[in-house]
C-alpha cells in the first residue's frame, strides 16, 4: 500500500474511532449521569429511563458500538484492499 492510501486508511480509521467514542461518552456520561434526573421522568419497561440507561442501556449501546466498529472496519478494509 502506498503512502497516500495508507494515510487515507488511517485517517478514516481514527475518524471512525473518534465518532464512536463520542457516542459512547454521550451515552455513558451525559445520559447515564448528567441527565439522569430529567430522564427519570420518562418510564421505560416500567422503570425510570435514567436508571435504565445507567444500568442497562449504556452497556447495550456499548455492545452495539462494538458491532458497528467491526462492520465499518470490514467495509473500510475492503475499500482499501487490506487483506488479513
Amino acid at each position: 500500500m502506498d503512502r497516500e492510501k495508507s494515510h487515507s486508511y488511517w485517517r478514516a480509521n481514527t475518524a471512525l474511532i473518534r465518532n464512536l467514542l463520542i457516542v459512547w461518552a454521550l451515552v455513558s456520561l451525559v445520559f447515564s449521569i448528567l441527565l439522569v434526573q430529567p430522564l427519570n421522568a420518562v418510564r421505560f419497561f416500567g422503570v425510570p429511563f435514567g436508571f435504565w440507561m445507567a444500568q442497562q442501556g449504556s452497556i447495550l449501546i456499548f455492545v452495539v458500538l462494538i458491532f458497528i466498529y467491526a462492520f465499518q472496519m470490514d467495509k473500510l478494509d475492503r475499500k482499501h484492499n487490506i487483506r488479513r
